[in-house]
C-alpha cells in the first residue's frame, strides 16, 4: 500500500462483562489482525482498541513500530497542519469494538474542565485531562440504557409503591432537574438491605402497575443475575434512565457528561481519546467512584431515548453514493460506513487529516491513490494518512462493510 497507509494489529481487553472466547466479535476481529493473537476459549474479550492510546496501542503489521512512534516522524504528512495545530501530533480519537455479555458499569465521562481537576489530583486512575464524548454504532442487535427519561416518567414510576420513598416531599406535584438529582443520590446511597428489598417488592408488581414501562420488570430479573439485587445501580437504570433496543446500523451518541451503561451486542464505538470514566453502579461497591462525585459530574438532561440517536447522511465524499457519515456534535471526529454487496465499487475520496478504517465484514479490494491494490477482509485495519483517496472493489460473491474515523 501506500506509505501512508499502514496495516495494524490491535490487541483487546477482558474485562469480565465481554463475551467468552470465539463468541466474542472483538476477539474474532482482533485474531484477524495479527498471528499473534489467539483466543482463548476461557477468557472473556471486551474490546478490541484501535489507535495510539498508550494503554493498548496499535502496532504497524509488517515492522512492529508503535502506531504513535510512526507518527510521530511523520507528523505533518500523516496528520496535517490542520489537525496538528488543533490536536498535535496524539490521534483525537480512539476506536474500538466492543462485545457485550452483560451490563457494563453504569457511567460517566467527566468533561473536560472536570477531566483536567482530575488528571491533576489522581493521574494514575484519571490517565488524561480529555474529555470522552462517544459514539456507538450497532454491528448486531444493542441493548443500551442511556441518558434520563422524561421527568414525567420518572414520577410516574416514583409514585408506585414501593418507589415512594425516593420522591422527594417537595416533587409530589411535579418533578424537577433538582428534584431528580435528589433522587438519584438517595438511591445510590441506600444501603444494601434497602436497595435489595426495593427489588424484591418491584419484582412482585403487576404490569398494568407500571404500564408502558413495564419492560422494567422483564430487565430487573436479568440485571440481578449478572451483579447482585444489592446493586443501587439497577434502580438507576430501570427507574430513571431510557432502555433503548438498536438494530445493526443504528446509533447513539452519548456526551462527555451524560449518564449511560451498554447491556448488550456488539458495537463499533468512537470517542474523543481518553480514557476517563466515573463509575456507581453494575459493579462491586469497592470499585465504585464517589457519589458526590458522579452526581456533580453529571448532567440531568432529561429527554427521550430516542433524542440520544445520532442518524447517518449521505456523505459526499462517496463518489458512487454508497458511503454514509455519522457526524456527532463534537469536533475530535467524524465516522465513514462504506456498505457495499458483491460486484460494486465506491471511492472515498481524501481526508484532510488522519483515519483509522476496519474491515467489520466481507472481503474485497482497495487501493490507495496510485498504489497497488491490496486483498482486504474481516478484522483488517488500517491507519490512513491524510490526504490518501481510496477505491474499494467487492468480488462477485463478497460484500464489504468498512468503517472508518476520522479528524480534518
Amino acid at each position: 500500500m501506500a506509505g501512508s497507509v499502514l496495516q495494524l494489529k490491535c490487541d483487546c481487553n477482558n474485562y469480565p462483562w465481554g463475551k467468552k472466547g470465539h463468541h466474542s466479535l472483538a476477539a474474532r476481529l482482533c485474531e484477524k489482525t495479527s498471528p499473534d493473537f489467539k483466543i482463548d476459549d476461557d477468557k472473556e474479550y471486551s474490546e478490541m482498541w484501535m489507535g495510539t492510546y498508550p494503554v493498548i496501542p496499535s502496532h504497524v503489521l509488517s515492522t512492529g513500530e508503535n502506531l504513535q512512534d510512526v507518527i510521530n516522524a511523520n507528523a505533518e504528512s500523516l496528520m496535517g497542519k490542520r489537525v496538528l495545530d488543533k490536536f498535535g501530533k496524539d490521534l483525537p480519537f480512539l476506536p474500538k469494538v466492543l462485545s457485550i455479555a452483560k451490563a457494563l458499569p453504569l457511567q460517566i465521562h467527566p468533561s473536560k474542565p472536570l477531566s483536567e481537576q482530575l488528571h491533576k489530583k489522581d493521574p494514575e486512575k484519571f490517565t488524561d485531562p480529555n474529555h470522552k464524548p462517544e459514539i456507538a454504532v450497532a454491528l448486531t442487535d444493542f441493548e443500551v440504557f442511556v441518558n434520563f427519561k422524561p421527568l414525567a416518567d420518572i414520577q410516574s414510576l416514583l409514585k408506585v409503591e414501593p418507589l415512594t420513598r425516593f420522591l422527594p416531599s417537595d416533587a409530589t406535584s411535579s418533578l424537577t432537574k433538582d428534584a431528580l438529582k435528589q433522587v438519584c443520590k438517595t438511591m445510590l446511597s441506600a444501603s444494601p438491605e434497602t436497595v435489595a428489598d426495593v427489588q424484591s417488592s418491584l419484582s412482585k408488581l403487576s404490569r398494568s402497575q407500571l404500564g408502558s414501562q413495564a419492560y422494567i420488570l422483564d430487565l430487573l430479573s436479568r440485571l440481578q443475575q449478572q451483579y447482585t439485587p444489592e446493586d443501587n445501580g439497577t434502580l438507576i437504570a430501570l427507574i430513571c434512565m431510557n432502555y433503548l433496543q438498536l438494530k445493526p446500523g443504528q446509533a447513539i451518541y452519548v456526551p462527555a457528561d451524560g449518564i449511560h451503561a451498554y447491556l448488550s451486542g456488539d458495537i463499533v464505538e468512537c470517542m474523543a481519546r481518553s480514557n476517563n470514566v466515573i463509575n456507581t453502579g453494575f459493579c462491586p461497591r469497592a470499585d465504585r467512584d464517589d457519589m458526590d462525585l458522579f452526581t456533580e459530574a453529571l448532567t440531568f438532561n432529561p429527554q427521550k431515548g430516542e433524542e440520544a440517536l445520532l442518524v447517518p447522511r449521505q456523505s459526499e465524499r462517496g463518489r458512487q453514493g454508497r458511503t454514509k457519515i455519522f457526524q456527532p456534535p463534537m469536533s475530535e471526529f467524524d465516522m465513514l460506513l462504506t456498505e457495499l454487496d458483491a460486484g460494486q465499487a465506491e471511492t472515498v475520496s481524501a481526508v484532510d487529516g488522519p483515519s483509522i478504517m476496519f474491515v467489520m465484514s466481507g472481503k474485497g479490494t482497495m487501493k490507495a491513490d496510485e498504489a497497488k491494490t491490496a486483498e482486504v477482509g474481516m478484522g483488517h485495519v488500517y491507519f490512513v494518512g491524510r490526504g490518501v483517496e481510496l477505491e474499494f472493489q467487492t468480488h462477485d460473491h463478497d460484500g464489504l462493510v468498512v468503517y472508518r474515523a476520522f479528524a480534518e
